[in-house]
């Protein structure tokens, strides 16, 4: 299912869930009906019966019915550090509202990488948040280091939310601006 399916579907358990934008946990009760607005990355969002949207991890989209989502997590092959798999793995982490991955909605505001002495990589990102506001800036920010982890080579992954300065949508790449109309 892309972003532009919308499914009801009803909780077969229940599940923990992250509202958005305010990042708190909801608790979604089996037997619930929920309606599918996105399926991109590792995660899910629906719209509750109540009308709040909300995140679902990847690990408790099988309470959706979506047992194939978490086998569907990127994992890279092994072989060589390379800086361009991890910008790759990032590009896998969506905004859960708007369905555009994190680079490409202009986040990454820096990826680097330095050799650590045992031959792995160090590797430094720092990402933003569309708005301060943003509650979902720890969610992503796991979601961007479980990306990376997947990258062979990474011995160290350190992740800072910045906002200065601060995100624009003259950031997003020119393929997020078509994709959201914007031209």
């Amino acid at each position: 299912m892309d972003s532009g399916q919308y499914k009801i579907v009803e909780l077969e358990h229940s599940c923990q869930a992250t509202v958005i934008p305010g990042g708190q946990p909801m608790l979604l009760q089996a037997g619930e009906q929920v309606v599918i607005t996105q399926t991109l990355g590792a995660s899910v969002t629906v719209q509750t019966s109540m009308g709040y949207l909300v995140r679902i991890s990847a690990e408790d989209s099988a309470a959706l019915g979506l047992s194939w989502l978490v086998a569907e997590t990127v994992t890279m092959n092994d072989g060589p550090f390379d800086l361009d798999q991890v910008l790759d793995a990032l590009k896998n982490v969506f905004d859960p509202e708007i369905p555009i991955n994190v680079v490409d909605l202009g986040l990454i505001y820096l990826c680097e990488a330095e050799p650590l002495p045992d031959g792995t990589h160090r590797v430094e990102v720092n990402m933003s948040m569309t708005a301060p506001g943003c509650g979902m800036g720890d969610v992503l920010k796991e979601d961007a280091r479980t990306a990376i982890q997947a990258v062979p080579g990474v011995g160290e992954i350190d992740i800072e939310l910045v906002w200065d300065p601060p995100w624009g949508q003259d950031r997003m790449s020119e393929a997020a601006r078509l994709q959201l109309g914007m031209y």
